[in-house]
């Protein structure tokens, strides 16, 4: 178990297993269920029906979908629609080192992580469950991809737990993307503590002491608004829609016009998406900020 992430061998890993690859020197980690056979399912863009070959490199190098492949056939299998993709496990790690992803660690672990993404306090479900899970979002599909809402390591982590968040938050499970958000929002919500800290020792603490808080709060191992939701009727879910046939995509499409003024919706801020979503979580975030400072 390393401080940073728990790098491991090929030999090492089991079917059912959450696997990533850090990517753009350790700028970001890339996330996947191995399924058995060097085999490994995993969540990124959809595939574009028109792309030039540029575009397609281009894609092959942020998503780990490989344009061609010499050991298997089938690797890169992924329906149209569908933004979850089948690779062999040389494609998926590419050039890169191969980590396993830790479950049920203790509260002490996890905030020693300097890193959001490489393990979580949450237990996972049985091997088998898990392979299932991944295997039928490969027919079905995990809905649209989004970085801070829905990325490969929202789809890792409901594969392994099958825990979705109740509502839409305004950010996913990923501890990764959380970690993204809690530096420059650990920054901004210390400042006013910052006045009562002595000398840039004391400011550092506040602010590590908020950023460690805040990927406390965001993990789908506490938090509260998170519940089991069967791969079955992942479809019903708020914000998963999966993959449909073209006629129903367009009659759903046509929706009668309103006469009525439409109601204008709140604007959500780039920086901060979980701005106005997670306005309980900031103020748990603050309140533990406060006791660590004491």
């Amino acid at each position: 178990m390393g401080l940073l992430s728990n790098r491991v061998e090929r030999s090492e890993i089991r079917p059912g297993d959450h696997i990533y690859t850090w990517r753009a020197v350790y700028a970001y980690s890339h996330h996947g269920i191995y399924v058995g056979g060097s085999k490994v399912v995993h969540f990124t863009r959809k595939k574009e029906t028109e792309s030039s070959d540029s575009s397609d490199f281009t894609s092959s190098l942020i998503s780990g979908v490989p344009s061609e492949c010499p050991t298997f056939p089938d690797c890169g299998f992924q329906l149209p629609s569908s933004g979850v993709v089948l690779t062999c496990l040389d494609c998926f790690v590419r050039s890169g080192s191969l980590y396993c992803f830790e479950y049920g660690v203790p509260s002490a672990v996890f905030l020693a992580k300097l890193r959001g993404g490489t393990c979580t306090t949450a237990e996972s479900d049985p091997p088998e469950v898990v392979v299932h899970r991944a295997m039928c979002l490969l027919q079905k599909g995990f809905g649209n991809y989004d970085i801070f809402e829905k990325n490969c390591e929202d789809f890792a982590l409901y594969c392994k737990t099958g825990l979705l968040p109740v509502e839409d938050p305004g950010i996913g499970t990923s501890g990764q993307a959380s970690s993204a958000i809690g530096v420059p929002l650990a920054a901004l919500l210390s400042t006013p503590f910052k006045l009562l800290a002595a000398g840039p020792l004391g400011m550092a603490t506040v602010t590590a002491g908020m950023y460690c808080a805040g990927r406390y709060i965001t993990d789908i191992g506490v938090r509260k608004d998170v519940a089991k939701v069967e791969v079955e009727k992942l479809s019903s879910h708020p914000g998963f829609h999966l993959v449909e046939d073209e006629g129903s995509v367009n009659k759903r499409s046509e929706k009668p016009k309103s006469l009525l003024p439409m109601k204008r919706k709140r604007g959500r801020c780039l920086l901060f998406p979980m701005e106005i979503t997670l306005r309980p979580w900031l103020h748990e975030c603050l309140s533990l900020c406060v006791l660590f400072c004491l």
